[in-house]
């Protein structure tokens, strides 16, 4: 699989989306903006929501959904790479975004569930029904981690459910092939899990005293990033440390890890005719790659 440098430049990009035109729009968590990336790589601001826009989704209103963590990391620059570290003093809360596309215009749908504020949004997925599910990855200084948790909600705004709470740095977040599982990563732990589905935002029944069902862990110290999921059920997690994509295919103990020349991959989305180009955002040092994909990816409910 030959890795193609599609652009450089970008200020840690991540939440990839392979537009129907061949562009890919991602967000530069660094200067809280959205980019258009074309097919030779020139780039073009979409919306600036500012804060930390981290995940995005197309919504069933052709809109792009945003995770936005409210600037939840200090960046720091180390032996060549963009590092994302502590949550600084001045943060508030993050929320969840609806941006035009064609306007750049952006509305706040989401800062607080039940009275309480979000903290920081990380990634994003819609069902059928036009829900989604997010992660909020929660924050950290030298003293304390707060917890993180795993939410459903509806795209207009009348409705938000938090399904899990109590969670380790939750990040990546996808659902299977019939949309009956949902599959979180939390990011330090570096552990890949899923929650059974009994309807749209309703989950099963999980034996044991975990949240959800534990589904993989990486063969070695890493940490998760985003997630995506293949056509075939597969779940392709962004891998930290590692520099990668590690795939786990779940009641299976197959596990595969394609590497790739960053310690900090944070996502991967597929486009084209087939599925299966994979567009993977290095962001340690600021690059969007493709590469031809050996499996094809699930196509996302929502697309534009």
């Amino acid at each position: 699989m030959t890795l193609r440098e599609v652009a450089t430049g970008l200020k840690f990009p991540e939440g990839p989306v392979a537009m129907d035109d061949g562009s890919v729009i991602v967000v530069e968590i660094e200067t809280g903006r959205i980019t258009r990336v074309k097919p030779d790589g020139k780039t073009q601001v979409v919306a600036k929501p500012g804060g930390g826009p981290n995940g995005l989704a197309i919504g069933p209103d052709g809109a792009l959904y945003v995770c936005n963590n409210g600037s939840n990391f200090e960046f720091h620059k180390r032996q060549g790479l963009n590092i994302p570290g502590h949550t600084p003093a001045a943060h508030k809360g993050g929320r969840i975004e609806r941006a035009n596309i064609s306007t750049g215009k952006v509305e706040v749908i989401y800062d607080s569930c039940d009275g309480e504020a979000l903290v920081a949004p990380n990634d994003i997925v819609f069902d059928t029904q036009g829900g989604f599910w997010f992660t909020d990855h929660a924050s950290n200084n030298a003293k304390f981690r707060t917890h993180g948790a795993l939410y459903y909600a509806k795209a207009d705004g009348s409705k938000i459910t938090k399904v899990l709470r109590e969670l380790t740095t939750p990040n990546g977040v996808g659902l299977s092939p019939d949309g009956m599982t949902v599959y979180y990563a939390e990011t330090m732990p570096g552990r890949l899990w899923s929650l059974p589905l009994v309807k749209p935002g309703k989950p099963g029944k999980v034996e044991g005293f975990t949240p959800g069902v534990f589904v993989g862990a990486f063969p070695g110290l890493a940490y998760f990033d985003s997630l995506g999921v293949q056509a075939d059920g597969g779940v392709c997690c962004a891998t930290i440390l590692a520099g990668g994509i590690t795939t786990f295919w779940p009641g299976t103990k197959k596990v595969k890890h394609t590497p790739i020349p960053d310690p900090i991959v944070t996502n991967i989305c597929w486009g084209g005719k087939n599925m299966k180009t994979a567009y993977i955002t290095a962001s340690g040092t600021g690059n969007l790659y493709a590469m031809d994909w050996p499996k094809a990816g699930l196509r996302l409910n929502y697309n534009a």
